[in-house]
């Protein structure tokens, strides 16, 4: 009778971890991501030009000596004044390239824009 119980744990523990591990995975990637974006006259620098569809987050700091904005897929951050900050989530349905600018007049045509690879 005691092997039985055993034999019984053993199986019900073995089915448990076989559900749990791919469910814990399948939750660290749809965590988010973070880039952190750096502005200045007239460029932006993105700690990672390339991230996984999903959430993801952008936290923009203004180091340039003018105000400054973040614009992808449809939302952009408040013009921000230098040496302030703002954050920005969005979330990409699906692969592809999004583009990105400043969309303070003259900016973007300046140089502030880029594009955002998404896998």
């Amino acid at each position: 009778m005691k092997k039985i119980r055993i034999a019984t744990l053993s199986v019900v523990a073995t089915v448990v971890l076989a559900w749990a591990v791919p469910a814990m995975a399948a939750h660290s990637r749809t965590a988010g991501t973070t880039v952190t974006v750096v502005g200045t006259e007239f460029h932006f620098a993105l700690s990672k030009t390339s991230v996984p569809h999903g959430a993801v987050t952008f936290k923009f700091t203004n180091k340039g000596a003018l105000p400054h904005d973040f614009s992808i897929n449809g939302k952009k951050t408040p013009v921000i004044n230098p040496k302030a900050s703002a954050t920005l989530t969005v979330t990409f349905a699906k692969a592809g390239s999004y583009p990105y600018l400043c969309t303070v007049p003259g900016h973007a045509a300046g140089g502030m824009k880029g594009t955002l690879k998404v896998t």
